[in-house]
């Protein structure tokens, strides 16, 4: 599966944005999905991710209650809407697929990986 993340860019601390990850080349549905980030200098973070229908997710307790993993099968399309953004939240934003039962925190558990889109929080 083939995955392409948008929706970055400049943001004041304090406001929103949401990241798109839409997949492609093979059918979305049967994938777990997740966000993880990396911020210059540091290693690749996990954010969150979803089960295969959405009914179920999971955080990073750094963005538990300002982020909001979801995804549209239809569309074929995982997002991630952030709220309250902080200026520690700048970091490359990847979506990342996972063919697999049960959701993982690491990145080693995900096979398939989007190009990235840099989210920029100023203060």
């Amino acid at each position: 599966v083939q995955l392409q993340a948008s929706g970055g860019g400049l943001v004041q601390a304090g406001g929103s944005l949401r990241v798109s990850c839409v997949a492609s080349g093979r059918t979305f549905s049967p994938y777990y999905m997740g966000w993880f980030r990396q911020a210059p200098g540091k290693e690749r973070e996990y954010i969150a991710s979803i089960s295969r229908s959405g009914g179920s997710t999971d955080y990073a307790d750094s963005v538990k209650g300002r982020f909001t993993i979801s995804r549209d099968n239809a569309k074929n399309t995982v997002y991630l809407q952030m709220n309250s953004l902080k200026p520690e939240d700048t970091a490359v934003y990847y979506c990342a697929a996972r063919w697999a039962s049960g959701t993982s925190r690491t990145s080693g558990g995900y096979s398939y990986w989007g190009q990235g889109t840099l989210v920029t929080v100023s203060s």
